[in-house]
């Protein structure tokens, strides 16, 4: 049966140039999250690595890994280990000149319960996804765990209305959100502050309007541009979880932290009731939004 509340973590942490230190971080939250009760943990986009995208350069492909490389290795036996899920991410390699941005979600046994490939793919001055990245294959499909459907995402994905209404209209029971992103080195601290205050309202706004618990677990940290072309960034952290009105349960600042927080499946159910988004929604009225523009 399953149980009335679940306890959902995040690792909000930073990464570097040393790749098993990374790793090493990534594990040692996920420890420090079971240790305070976490169920399910999330770690951050692309958690192996810098992040690369902040240039074009076919040499970082040698940072792919397979879908059962090390990364996938280290976090099937920390789920193991800790009798949790894990929702972590890697750069796959698929084949040659075919990579995606993957989220990888282990079981309570340290099984693959699935992957979701990044549907969206960002393209712009220091995120130059496009250049590394397949859009993803698989669609909009919740991830099936011992612990319930989880709808995972990846980072662009999270301004898309779209994809969380059809992650919830699958039957996922949470959003998770695996993100990379920072602030503008050319914004002033008003423009810094808006970016930051519109990201998390949208990811909120989807736990509202679809009337399910998010979790947003971001990177923190400076990160140079090692190629000295000048596209540094700095990544802002305040990853968060909220409940499905989009109530702050958790929410960090622009340290590394691990976070907990506890969501009450019944209380779920109930907000639903109250305000029946997926009852009154007009699918009948709803066809132009597979065009790209009306006019």
């Amino acid at each position: 049966m399953t149980e009335s509340t679940l306890t959902l973590g995040l690792v909000q942490h930073a990464m570097g140039e040393d790749l098993d230190a990374n790793r090493a971080a990534s594990l040692d939250g996920i420890a420090a999250a079971a240790a305070k009760g976490a169920q399910i943990v999330l770690l951050p986009e692309l958690h192996a690595s810098e992040y690369f995208c902040k240039v074009q350069d076919p040499d970082l492909f040698d940072l792919a890994e397979p879908i059962d490389g090390p990364t996938r290795k280290l976090l099937a036996e920390a789920a193991a280990d800790y009798g949790l899920v894990v929702v972590g991410g890697i750069f796959e390699a698929r084949a040659p000149g075919l990579a995606h941005n993957t989220a990888l979600v282990l079981d309570t046994d340290g099984t693959l319960a699935g992957i979701y490939r990044k549907m969206h793919i960002p393209d712009d001055p220091g995120y130059n996804e496009k250049f590394y990245f397949t859009p993803g294959d698989l669609g909009f499909e919740p991830i099936e765990t011992s612990l319930g459907k989880l709808g995972v995402l990846v980072c662009w994905d999270q301004w898309y209305p779209e994809a969380a209404r059809l992650m919830a209209l699958a039957g996922a029971e949470v959003l998770l959100y695996p993100t990379a992103i920072g602030y503008d080195p050319n914004a002033d601290e008003a423009e810094s502050k808006r970016q930051l205050d519109a990201w998390k309202i949208i990811q909120r706004a989807h736990g509202v309007a679809n009337g399910i618990p998010v979790m947003a677990c971001n990177r923190v940290g400076f990160e140079p541009d090692r190629t000295g072309n000048g596209h540094d960034a700095e990544f802002w952290g305040n990853s968060f979880i909220c409940g499905p009105q989009g109530e702050l349960l958790a929410e960090a600042g622009a340290e590394p932290e691990v976070l907990v927080a506890t969501v009450d499946r019944t209380r779920t159910a109930r907000v639903r009731r109250m305000w029946p988004y997926l009852r009154d929604r007009r699918i009948d009225a709803y066809g132009d939004l597979t065009k790209r523009f009306r006019r």
